[in-house]
């Protein structure tokens, strides 16, 4: 007698599945400097606690340990890159339980201890993008037309540096689906100026690219974005140390350009995978899309 379930009966599984992960998700990315318990995070996914960890692992490609450090240490060096707090008031605000185990973590993950990250302002470098790049005494950037992209989208609020908890439950619900292959895209849309808007009240969206006919669903968006003319800069290096790329493009690179940005939020592409990758080599495109060129 067959035990398989038939087709329909397994996609639908498979759905439950990822919508109940993505609750445990939601629990580590609430507050990463708090451990939930095993019992916790699989009570949240409704899962006995024996398979839990299976069943995350499979889902997401990561335990739920690498899931808060991940979370963890990317809050960790915003904190460092932003301010010049002691290094044990940014261990216990990341939930470690001294600095040195958050200096041990961060170095094994970063490459350098906390204090010489911050007070080298980052380990990030500036990457070329090619053919076609425009010189510049600090970054590269290239203008590239982009095409129409069907994105998957699910709204985050808040701190930009949080958006990765919001990601990990866009992918639980994406591999819950199939949806994601080698030629599956993940891009941020942010909206706001995050030094202008409080932290708060911070809109963006995590996104990947699907085929025509995926439908969204259980807080999950279809946005068309048009083809579009951008401005590219690629970033090497942590999230954490974006904001520094954006404020060279809109102080310097954007009012001598001749260009206008056009009416569309400013977009990320990640370009690599920072679950299997140190920090010093994620690869980020910074995307301002641009008014398209009046002919004279």
């Amino acid at each position: 007698m067959p035990h398989d379930l038939p087709g329909p009966a397994k996609a639908s599984t498979r759905l439950d599945y990822g919508r109940r992960i993505a609750r445990a998700m939601a629990l580590i990315a609430a507050d990463p400097a708090r451990s939930p318990t095993l019992e916790e995070l699989a009570a949240a996914a409704a899962f006995s606690p024996f398979h839990f960890h299976r069943i995350y692992r499979e889902l997401t490609g990561e335990t739920p340990a690498e899931t808060q450090a991940r979370e963890r240490l990317s809050r960790a060096a915003a904190l460092l890159v932003r301010g010049g707090e002691p290094i044990a008031a940014v261990a216990k605000a990341s939930g470690y339980g001294s600095a040195a185990a958050f200096t041990r973590a961060f170095r094994a993950a970063y490459g350098i201890p906390p204090a010489a990250y911050r007070d080298r302002g980052g380990i990030g470098l500036p990457r070329p993008p090619a053919p076609h790049r425009e010189e510049t005494a600090m970054h590269e950037i290239t203008i590239r037309d982009e095409p129409a992209l069907r994105l998957a989208a699910l709204a985050h609020r808040g701190a930009y540096t949080g958006i990765g908890g919001s990601f990990d439950r866009l992918m639980a619900w994406a591999a819950s689906r199939r949806l994601i292959g080698p030629e599956t895209r993940f891009l941020g849309l942010y909206h706001d100026d995050p030094t202008t808007v409080a932290e708060k009240d911070l809109r963006s969206d995590a996104c990947l690219t699907v085929p025509a006919g995926v439908e969204g669903g259980e807080g999950v968006r279809i946005l068309d974005l048009p083809p579009s003319r951008c401005a590219v800069l690629v970033f090497q290096g942590p999230y954490a140390e974006l904001e520094g790329a954006y404020s060279w493009i809109y102080r310097d690179w954007l009012p001598g350009s001749g260009e206008e940005p056009a009416d569309q939020p400013v977009r990320e592409d990640y370009l690599n995978d920072c679950r299997t990758l140190p920090p010093a080599e994620w690869l980020t495109a910074i995307l301002v899309p641009l008014k398209e060129k009046v002919a004279a």
